[in-house]
């Protein structure tokens, strides 16, 4: 329904593969959630932008 309107899809709240996987081919265009990293303190995650 929202791709008919122009938006991308974002799922939030994803823990699993199975979960992403599902997703992806449903339509979503995104997702996060802990299956892709728990919250991080703000250096950790300059780092992990390095």
């Amino acid at each position: 329904l929202l791709h008919g309107f122009g938006f991308e899809v974002v799922a939030e709240g994803v823990e699993t593969s199975k979960e992403s996987s599902l997703l992806f081919n449903l339509g979503c265009d995104h997702a996060q959630g802990y299956l892709f990293s728990r919250p991080l303190p703000a250096l950790e995650f300059q780092e992990l932008l390095k």
